[in-house]
């Protein structure tokens, strides 16, 4: 039971961070600037429910943990067991964790719609301290550090790209309006250039990831690899529909704008519904063993 609500809840937080980023990127970065206040209002419900979900998500992991480490769920807030997984590497990051979301908590109570280059680099932080727990900090030294690093990279890699699918939809639903258009589709066409590199690295990292926990072996009858393949083969789909989108849908919209329009919506919610599948099965290989 505590297993598969630390799956559960390392869901949650990932998910959170992920979408909290994402958004936030296309917000500072991809928006025209009139554009914006208006994409910040829109996406400022969104922001506080995953800014709650990553606080309490990252308070709850560590006293599962807890539980984990002793004797089940009395042990989840013994303050003994608590002290001693603070104690270990997994306690170290986590702490930062929970104080990290206890400061974007703030920021976002403060003034969110001006300080979302502030919540942007606290979602970043967050989710590159998670490299430095589970698999991708397996390896010590040199190595270990190009692991962490790799991996940081492909976190942030993939939640600019799955962060960012819920503004592009909202996005898509605004150039419906006569007055925000233009801006709606200019941060769609910025979200669909420089979602290329995203992509990109998602993918090469990724790669970097298999070969620095697997090596150059691919053992088929290890349950890890086999959600692992899984898990490349639901990307493959991902990247399969964002070129579609990219490439037949968006070409079209000047032909035959509402029937383009309608299957480009229809495909990106298909493709948020695969980042779900891709983050769950993540969430579940990762706490199980390579080999």
């Amino acid at each position: 039971m505590l297993s598969t609500l630390f799956i559960a809840l390392r869901f949650v937080h990932f998910a959170s961070l992920m979408v909290l980023l994402g958004s936030t990127i296309c917000s500072v970065f991809l928006a025209p600037q009139t554009f914006k206040p208006v994409l910040v209002a829109r996406l400022a419900k969104q922001w506080r429910t995953a800014i709650w979900l990553a606080l309490i998500s990252a308070a709850a992991m560590l006293s599962v943990q807890a539980g984990l480490m002793g004797n089940g769920w009395v042990d989840t807030v013994s303050p003994q067991v608590l002290e001693a997984v603070l104690g270990t590497r997994f306690g170290s990051v986590w702490i930062w964790q929970i104080v990290l979301g206890v400061v974007t908590v703030v920021v976002f109570l403060l003034k969110p719609r001006v300080l979302q280059s502030v919540l942007m680099l606290l979602a970043a932080s967050q989710l590159i301290l998670l490299a430095g727990v589970g698999h991708a900090a397996m390896h010590e030294g040199l190595l270990g550090g190009v692991q962490r690093i790799n991996h940081a990279i492909h976190l942030l890699s993939a939640a600019w790209w799955v962060g960012g699918l819920l503004p592009l939809l909202m996005c898509m639903h605004m150039a419906r309006k006569p007055r925000w258009r233009h801006a709606a589709i200019t941060a769609m066409m910025r979200f669909s250039r420089y979602g290329h590199l995203a992509v990109a690295a998602v993918l090469v990292t990724g790669g970097v990831n298999g070969v620095l926990i697997l090596g150059w072996s691919l053992p088929l009858e290890s349950h890890y690899v086999q959600l692992l393949l899984v898990k490349v083969a639901l990307v493959a789909v991902m990247v399969t529909i964002a070129l579609v989108n990219r490439y037949l849908l968006v070409p079209r919209m000047n032909e035959a704008q509402e029937a383009a329009q309608i299957r480009f919506v229809q495909l990106t919610w298909l493709e948020v519904i695969m980042s779900v599948a891709v983050l769950l099965a993540v969430s579940i290989f990762a706490t199980w063993e390579p080999f």
